[in-house]
């Protein structure tokens, strides 16, 4: 399923993220950024220890990532040249700036990619494995955000949501046709 938002083209896939081949992946990290379970876990796997150097080094600089924020490394032996890093935000109920935060992981993510020349990027569901963000609340959020970006920047000619199981991809396509309806 896709759409064209200005002169970029969005879509959705049901797959595995690690096998892109956009210019870049993003990564749902934590703030350590030193891999995990998840999505996490699977880039660091299959993009092995060069990826987490590059992490390392990031986090001596500067610190752990704050939620909300992203920062860009190699793609290690993937076939995306890069990884985005970004870390969404732990459900609370949406009480705490849930709502925000998960669009700034989203916008931050799409910046560090532009401000790099990149011209494609695939990311998947952020927040709502392990962080428990409710998949029907992050999906059109995920999308207004990524839409509100392409309307303003027409850099990025890609953008996938790579989303790996079937319920996820169906509440991503619901979002999309709620939002960008197809035209006969």
């Amino acid at each position: 399923m896709y759409r064209l938002v200005n002169k970029t083209k969005l879509s959705l896939l049901q797959g595995d993220i690690t096998r892109q081949s956009t210019d870049a992946i993003v990564n749902a990290a934590n703030s350590g950024m030193m891999g995990g379970g998840g999505v996490d876990g699977a880039i660091h796997r299959a993009g092995g220890p060069a990826i987490l150097e590059d992490c390392k080094q990031i986090i001596s600089q500067q610190g752990r990532l704050p939620t909300g924020e992203a920062v860009i490394t190699s793609g290690g032996n993937l076939q995306a040249k890069h990884v985005v890093h970004t870390v969404g935000p732990v459900w609370h109920g949406g009480l705490s700036s849930e709502p925000e935060l998960l669009a700034s992981a989203y916008r931050q993510s799409l910046r560090i990619s532009v401000e790099n020349g990149l011209k494609s990027i695939s990311f998947p569901s952020i927040s709502t494995g392990a962080y428990g963000y409710p998949l029907k609340l992050a999906a059109p959020i995920a999308l207004e955000t990524v839409i509100d970006f392409l309307n303003r920047d027409e850099s990025i000619k890609e953008v996938v949501f790579v989303l790996f199981e079937d319920k996820t991809y169906q509440a991503y396509a619901r979002a999309l046709e709620a939002l960008l309806p197809e035209t006969a």
